[in-house]
C-alpha cells in the first residue's frame, strides 16, 4: 500500500493548503450520500480531507469505512481522526498499526469528548488522559506519522484560563505535533491574536485556520456554544435579516467565509480547513467565490 504524503511537507511548500472535513454517517444510506458529496467535491481538488471520530468514539468503524472510501474510491489524501476515548493503550497501538499498514501517514490527534451522557472525561481502563499522551504514543509507535492537533483560538471550554490552554497546546506540540488546526471562529482578529500568543510560547508549527460556512443561525449558535466560539454581532444581524430563507442564509454564510479566508491568506495563513458538514453545495460555492 502506497504511503500518503505527510501534510507537513505540503505546508512546507508555503503555498495555500486547502482541506475539507467529513463526519461519518450513521447508516449505509448516509455513506452513499457522502460518496456523492465527495465525488462532487473532487473537482475543487483539496490537498487532503479529514474524517472525524464521532462524539465519544461512537463512529470508529464508520470512520475507518469512510476513510477507505475517500482514499481508495475518490482518491483523496485522507487524515483520519483518532481520540483517546474508549481505548486502552494496546488498542490505540493496534489502531496505529492498522492505519500505518493501510498507507495512512497523517492523523488528527485528539483527546475526544466524554461519551454520551457523561460530562467529565475519564481515561478508559489503562488508556490516555490527554491528547499530548496520544501524540507521544503514536510517534513512538511510528515515527513517520504526521500528527495534527486541535487549537482553540478562544480557549478550550474546559480550560480554566487561556494561559493554561496554551500550556496544554505547547505540551501537545512538544510531544511531536507537526501542525495545529483551529476550532471554528468568525472574527479573524481572534485567530491573529491566537497565533501571536502561540509564537510567544515557542509554538512554531503551522497553525491552520478552521472555517465553517454558516448554513443555519440555530445550528451555528449550537456549535459555538459547544466549542466556546463567539459570533460577531454583524454576522448575527445579517443572518437574522435572512430569516427562514435557507438559500439567503447560505449566501450570507459563504460571503462571510470568503471574506475571512481572503483576509487570512493576505495575512500569511498557511491555508484553511473547511468544516463543511458533509455538504457539497456551500463548499463548491465558496471555492468558486475564492477563484473569482
Amino acid at each position: 500500500m502506497n504511503a500518503d504524503r505527510p501534510i507537513s511537507e505540503l505546508l512546507a511548500t508555503k503555498r495555500t493548503v486547502r482541506s475539507l472535513e467529513f463526519f461519518p454517517p450513521k447508516d449505509d444510506a448516509g455513506v452513499e450520500a457522502l460518496r456523492q458529496t465527495a465525488t462532487a467535491l473532487k473537482r475543487i481538488a483539496p490537498d487532503f480531507v479529514s474524517v472525524t471520530y464521532g462524539a465519544g468514539g461512537s463512529t470508529r468503524e464508520r470512520t475507518a469505512q469512510v476513510s477507505r472510501l475517500l482514499r481508495e474510491e475518490i482518491g483523496f489524501t485522507v487524515m483520519p481522526h483518532l481520540t483517546c476515548v474508549g481505548h486502552t493503550r494496546e488498542e490505540l497501538n493496534g489502531v496505529a498499526d492498522l492505519l500505518h499498514a493501510g498507507g495512512y501517514r497523517n492523523i488528527m490527534t485528539l483527546r475526544g469528548d466524554p461519551p454520551k451522557g457523561e460530562t467529565e472525561f475519564v481515561p478508559y481502563k489503562d488508556g490516555l488522559r490527554y491528547a499530548s499522551d496520544l501524540v507521544a504514543l503514536l510517534k513512538a509507535r511510528h515515527a513517520d506519522f504526521c500528527l495534527g492537533v486541535g487549537g482553540y483560538p478562544e480557549k478550550h471550554p474546559e480550560a480554566p484560563s487561556a494561559e493554561v490552554d496554551l500550556d496544554n497546546l505547547k505540551r501537545k506540540v512538544d510531544a511531536g505535533t507537526s501542525f495545529i488546526t483551529t476550532q471554528l471562529f468568525f472574527d479573524n482578529a481572534v485567530y491573529y491574536r491566537f497565533v501571536d500568543q502561540c509564537r510567544a510560547r515557542g509554538i512554531t508549527v503551522p497553525i491552520v485556520p478552521g472555517i465553517m460556512p454558516v448554513l443555519s443561525l440555530k445550528q451555528i449558535r449550537r456549535f459555538t456554544e459547544m466549542c466556546g466560539a463567539t459570533l460577531p454581532d454583524k454576522l448575527i444581524k445579517r443572518l437574522e435579516a435572512a430569516g427562514e430563507a435557507p438559500e439567503i442564509v447560505e449566501t450570507v454564510g459563504n460571503e462571510w467565509a470568503i471574506t475571512q479566508i481572503r483576509d487570512l491568506l493576505a495575512h500569511g495563513a498557511p491555508g484553511y480547513h473547511l468544516y463543511i458538514m458533509n455538504r457539497a453545495k456551500s463548499a463548491l460555492a465558496l471555492a468558486a467565490g475564492l477563484a473569482a
